[in-house]
This record gives C-alpha cells, sequence and structure tokens, in this order.
C-alpha cells in the first residue's frame, strides 16, 4: 500500500558571493569593546546555497535525494544595497529592503549551553565575517588577496563533465580496471581489483555498481560503443535463496546483522564500529520511514550525546598507527564507504576538482600546507604541523587561555598586517619579537593563517560533503560521516586540523574565565574554515544563514568528537586484514606454481618454532632495539600490551626510555604493521591474528 512521505528539504552548496556591502557596520557590545583600527573595507563573501523541495510518495525506503550539485563558475552579484541585521532571520528579508536598518545588538550575554546555537552566537558569526571584510582576510572579494596584501589567484573549481566524477572515483579506489579497457589485461590490477571487491558489505558494493552503470552508461552514449566491462559481470545478482540468507543472516565478510544494533533497545550514546556504518544506517531508513530529517540548529533534537564506542578487546586504532601500505587500503575502503553512507541517505554528492593554479613557493602566509612543511621538515625533521602554526598556538596557550573573548575579539587590523608582515622575514631567523604580542593579535594571526591557505583546509575535493554532513538523519551518521571524512583528508591537512581542534578544545576548558563555549568556538572559527576565495554567487539571506548554522554545526562536531574521528573503525580495520589474508593466499599459490616449495620448506622450522611457544600459551615478544633482544610473555585473558611493556622494562633495566615512548607492534599474519593501543588484550589479539610478530619500538609522538 503507497503511503505518502513527508516532505523533505535538504541545503545545497552551489557558490560564493561577495557581500561586503550587506554587512552591517556594527561593533562590539560594550563589556567586549575594544579599541581598533580599520582599514578602508574590503568585500568577503558568503556561501550560495539551493534548498532542494523533494516530496516522495510511495518510497518504501523513506530517504531524501538530496543533490549536493558542483559549485557554479566565480559570477558577479547585483541586488540593492541595504544593511541587514547583523544575524539574517528565516522570514525577514531586509537586506532586500529599501528602508532596511540594523537592528539593535543585544546585550553581551555568553550561552552557556553546548546543545544547540542560539540567536546571539550566530551574531558572533556575522560579527566574524565583518572582521574578516575589514581586515581583507582570506574570504576576500574578488582579485583581493590576504597576509601581505599582495594580489592572488583564486582557487579555480573545476566543474566535472557528465561521467567524468564516476571516472575519477572509480580510479581513486583503485577500479580504473572496470572502466579502462587497457588495463584489463593487466594481471596484477585484475587480482587486486578482485580482492578489493571481494571484501565489500552489501552497501559498499551497491555504491561501486551504482557509479560503473552510471559511467558504462556515460561511455556507450560517448562512444557509441558496447566493449566495456558490463556491471552484471562484475556483480551478479544472487539468488532469491540467497538473498534472503543474507537479509537473515547480515550481509557478506564476517558483516553481523545490524537490525538489532540499530533498534531502538540500544543506547543512542555507543558507537558501533564492528559493523559497516552504511549499513547500520540502511538499517535506521527501513526501520525509520518517516523520520524527517531535522535542519534546524534549536530544535530539542539537536542534543550533543556523549557517544563513546563499543570496547573492542583487539585494541583502538587511531590514525598514524598503520603502516603506509595498509593506510592505503584503508583510504580505498573509506572512499567507497562514506560514498555508500551518502548514497543510503539519498544524498548525491558532487564532488570538487582543484585546478593547479599559481600559488607561493615560500614563506608563511598563502602558501600550500605540502610547501610549508616541506621546508619546515628541513629545518626540523619529522615535522607534521606548520612551525608557525605550532609558535602562535603555543604563544597563546603560554601568555595565558583565560583572555576574556579568545578568538572571538579580533585585533587591531593594521597592527595584525604589519606582524603578518614581519612574521614573513623574520620567523624563521628567530628575530620575531614574541614577547610583545598581544593575545587578541595572535588569535587572529592564527585566524589569517587557516583563511590565506590558497587551498581550504577541508580540501575542494570534500568540502561539500563535509557541508552535507548536515543532512544526514541523526548525529549518530553525522559523526560516522565525518570520522570517514577525517580518514579521506590528505595527510598533511589531517595532521593541521587535528592540532586546530585541540588548541580549540583547550581554550574551551578554560571556558569559565574567557568566556568561550563550544558553541562560540564554534561560530567564529566556521568562517575561517569554510570561507576562502573562489566562490562567488548571488545568495539569498535564508540560504545565506542556513549556510550560517550548518559550517558551524561542523566545526562544532569536529572538536567535540576530536578523539573518536581520528580513529579507524574496526570494520575498516576487518576489511583491510580481509584483504591481506587473501593477497598471501594468492602470493602462496603464485609459490606453488614457480616450484619455491624448497624455499618455504627451509623456512618452516622457524614456524614451527613459534607454532610449538603458542600452542604452550606464550608469545615471543622481540626488542631489536635493546640489549634484551627477546622475552618470552604468557598469554592470559588479562594480560594488555600495557603489561608487556612494563614486564619488558622491569627485566632490561639497561633502558633509558620513559614507557610513554615504547610501543607493542603488531607485525606480519594479516597486517603489515599495527601500533598496539595500551589497552589490547594480547590473547585476543593473537587469537584473530596468530602469526604475527610482536615487537617494542621506541617511538616519539
Amino acid at each position: 500500500m503507497s503511503r505518502q512521505q513527508p516532505e523533505f528539504q535538504g541545503v545545497v552548496l552551489t557558490g560564493y558571493h561577495s557581500n561586503a556591502e550587506l554587512l552591517p557596520k556594527t561593533g562590539p557590545c560594550a563589556p567586549c569593546q575594544s579599541a581598533q583600527e580599520h582599514e578602508p573595507s574590503r568585500k568577503t563573501g558568503h556561501y550560495t546555497v539551493q534548498q532542494n523541495h523533494n516530496t516522495q510518495h510511495g518510497d518504501k525506503c523513506g530517504t531524501t535525494n538530496t543533490n549536493v550539485s558542483s559549485l557554479p563558475n566565480p559570477s558577479a552579484a547585483t541586488g540593492p544595497k541595504c544593511q541587514p541585521s547583523s544575524s539574517p532571520k528565516p522570514g525577514s528579508s531586509p537586506r532586500h529592503s529599501p528602508n532596511c536598518r540594523p537592528r539593535s545588538q543585544p546585550a553581551c550575554q555568553r550561552c552557556n549551553s553546548q546543545d544547540s546555537l542560539d540567536e546571539l552566537e550566530m551574531d558572533d558569526y556575522w560579527k566574524e565575517v565583518e572582521n574578516i571584510t575589514r581586515s581583507g582576510g582570506g574570504g576576500a572579494g574578488r582579485g583581493e588577496g590576504g597576509g601581505e596584501g599582495e594580489a592572488q589567484e583564486e582557487e579555480q573549481q573545476k566543474i566535472p563533465e557528465e561521467g567524468e566524477q564516476e571516472e575519477a572515483w572509480l580510479t581513486e579506489a583503485g577500479l580504473a580496471r572496470l572502466f579502462d579497457d587497457s588495463l584489463a589485461a593487466d594481471q596484477d590490477q585484475e587480482e587486486d581489483s578482485a580482492v578489493f571487491l571481494s571484501t565489500l558489505t552489501r552497501t559498499q558494493a551497491a555504491a561501486v555498481e551504482r557509479r560503473v552503470t552510471t559511467l558504462q552508461q556515460t561511455l556507450l552514449r560517448r562512444r557509441n560503443r558496447q566493449h566495456v566491462p558490463d556491471v552484471r559481470d562484475i556483480f551478479r545478482p544472487p539468488e532469491k535463496d540467497e538473498e534472503r540468507d543474507k537479509l537473515k543472516g547480515g550481509s557478506e565478510n564476517g558483516q553481523k546483522d545490524v537490525t538489532s544494533s540499530s533498534s531502538s533497545s540500544e543506547t543512542e550514546t555507543v558507537m558501533n564500529v564492528e559493523v559497516a556504518f552504511s549499513e547500520q544506517a540502511l538499517s535506521y531508513r527501513d526501520n525509520h520511514q518517516r523520520l524527517k530529517v531535522t535542519a534546524s540548529m534549536n530544535s530539542p533534537d539537536d542534543k550533543l550525546p556523549n557517544f563513546k564506542l563499543l570496547r573492542d578487546k583487539t585494541g583502538q586504532t587511531r590514525i598514524g598507527d598503520l603502516s603506509p601500505l595498509d593506510m592505503k587500503k584503508v583510504r580505498r575502503l573509506v572512499l567507497v564507504e562514506m560514498t555508500a553512507l551518502f548514497d543510503t541517505a539519498g544524498i548525491d554528492l558532487k564532488a570538487h576538482k582543484a585546478v593547479k593554479v599559481k600559488t607561493k613557493e615560500s614563506g608563511l602566509f598563502g602558501v600550500p600546507l605540502t610547501t610549508l612543511l616541506d621546508q619546515d621538515q628541513r629545518r626540523s625533521p619529522g615535522t607534521k604541523v606548520p612551525l608557525v602554526l605550532q609558535k602562535l598556538i603555543n604563544h597563546i596557550e603560554e601568555e595565558g587561555l583565560d583572555t576574556e573573548g579568545l578568538l572571538r575579539i579580533p585585533g587591531v587590523a593594521t597592527r595584525v598586517k604589519s606582524l603578518c608582515q614581519e612574521l614573513e622575514t623574520t620567523f624563521y631567523d628567530d628575530k620575531f619579537p614574541w614577547q610583545q604580542l598581544k593575545q587578541h593579535d595572535a588569535a587572529s594571526l592564527l585566524k589569517l593563517f587557516i583563511r590565506e591557505l590558497p587551498h581550504p583546509l577541508l580540501t575542494v575535493e570534500h568540502l561539500n560533503a563535509f557541508i552535507a554532513v548536515n543532512n544526514l538523519p541523526t548525529k549518530k551518521q553525522q559523526l560516522q560521516a565525518l570520522n570517514l571524512l577525517v580518514l579521506l583528508l590528505p595527510e598533511a591537512n589531517r595532521d593541521t586540523l587535528k592540532a586546530i581542534v585541540e588548541f580549540f578544545q583547550r581554550v574551551i576548558d578554560h571556558q569559565a574565565k574567557n568566556k568561550m563555549t563550544l558553541n562560540n568556538v564554534s561560530v567564529v572559527m566556521a568562517p575561517n574554515i569554510f570561507m576562502f576565495k573562489g566562490f562567488r554567487s548571488k545568495v539569498t539571506e535564508q540560504q545565506e544563514f542556513s549556510m550560517a548554522t550548518s559550517t558551524a554545526n561542523i566545526v562544532r562536531l569536529l572538536i567535540r568528537y576530536q578523539n573518536l574521528l581520528w580513529t579507524i573503525p574496526k570494520f575498516i580495520l576487518t576489511q583491510v586484514r580481509h584483504q591481506n589474508m587473501e593477497s598471501h593466499r594468492k602470493q602462496n599459490k603464485e609459490r606453488a606454481v614457480r616450484k619455491l616449495l624448497k624455499k618455504i620448506t627451509t623456512d618452516k622450522p622457524a614456524d614451527k618454532a613459534v607454532t610449538e611457544e603458542s600452542s604452550q600459551g606464550f608469545i615471543r615478544v622481540q626488542a631489536p632495539q635493546f640489549s634484551k633482544v627477546s622475552m618470552a610473555v604468557q598469554l592470559t585473558a588479562e594480560l594488555q600490551a600495557a603489561d608487556v611493556l612494563t614486564r619488558f622494562l622491569s627485566q632490561d633495566s639497561s633502558v633509558a626510555v620513559k614507557q610513554e615512548e615504547l610501543f607493542l607492534y603488531e607485525i606480519g599474519g594479516n597486517i603489515k604493521e599495527r601500533c598496539l593501543d595500551g589497552e589490547t588484550y594480547m590473547k585476543d589479539l593473537f587469537q584473530l591474528n596468530p602469526t604475527a610478530e610482536w615487537v617494542i619500538k621506541v617511538v616519539q609522538r
């Protein structure tokens, strides 16, 4: 029986528009007032969003088909000149009224709630946009530079042609063989794709199948020929009995049935990382057909639960714990899983492709992160976060985080510009007068550094996906999507973002004195992170308001749940283990065919020794960096990785390092290399990977 579904409404980012003349000329309220100098006002900008009204009838899934469209080419804005209220409200259009006037500023009262963004807090957003305008910062108008006042080229974005996005997606996922005839004869590529596809869940396979089908249809129209792989040959439709068994027993590859895990009996604060997020979303969708996505930031449903991960006895895996080879597999799986999660919610992501533009090759501000890190690593090997950013953060913390309005109250514009130029010329010579740098000026320099990056910190490719997170129906799904997106970021962006959100949290920890709550920091930093050169188009006040709250919410989630977002979900790691096992199986088969049995036989005694020791309930822990090369450890149900390290230190008195710098690694078997969490239960992990070696290393993090 067909049932009418409620109307769904989504917000779509479509462009960026210069709007300096539309901003009110309002100053800070009395308690926050400070003497400020201002340069002649430059233009800033804001985003264009598009509302999707999609009423579905008879859709058994009850999902929203939100199309996150590609950004249009930059275009000039038109419209009457007026001054709206500092916090635009839906339903009123002061910016389009001929006699509009800015409304009076409310008294400076900070909201202590961390669950929703109130109107006063959003006033801080518009004040920050105005401050960016006055300082000529990173969201400046057409052809206007930043940092040193130099003209810089805009970040150009290429709108993908038909089929180009699917082709790029499949290539990034390592599945180019599915559409490229020239790779069909590549045996290694074929085997790699086969291994990868064999580990996918139902929803992940559906995401790949959808893009292969779309690309095939495009190629057929474009080339008028049909000798590309047929999607029906890649994904064979299951028999009816097989499909029924799948639905009853869960998906393949060890994925559990998620219907029970997504039921109302499970507390909403628990994060299940053993089952693919997209599989959980599919069960949620099927069980909540009448649920409507709530877009309002102030709704009672906008609470921020205290999410916690289900404790995994084999240990939590954080970013940086795996080898580069396994991280490459992780990234491919995460790309497919992230796409499957949005597909399940009916959100069609349209990714951008950044076109190379001319950027500065040296300096501090307006320099690409990779370039900046290259020059920093020549001075300090192993640097993962730009030195200037580290120094700014350290200086602010050394001066004290109790300064009221930290990050919110801007520094003096002309002084900040002068300090920026001085930093450029004296930073690496250690001649910059840090002792004279005021707190608000330092915070303004930090925000300027973020805005002036020639490529956005969240990347052009994934910015739309970050925005689209707000369209997912639950906070849990939003958090899951952000976890996947953080894993997809380039290493330099991911490490820099982590350093920034950790700093934001330390600022928030002093909110009793600095009056900067989670929401306050989020609304102030959102325009600095999301506003950058290149996005320009017309925008209505309603759309601008929606964009502001959406970006502030993303920053809020990044700060609040940073301890969860920089982890690798167990189901992804399980898929990596399956891929490694399948690859080993194929390699062993090749060895047999090539008659290398003699070499394998000579390797067996060592394996046998390990097996005999293990069968007696012991593992051999190696420590090649120390005088005590190895030790035998008896496995018990309660033995953890931290206990192994403690025992090693007690037996080798010559070790001069702290236990915090010692880590136990799982190497080989079904994983390349993995740094173990101190709370990993060794017996459980040994049962998961019985052929692994256990090695103690010194690592400075």
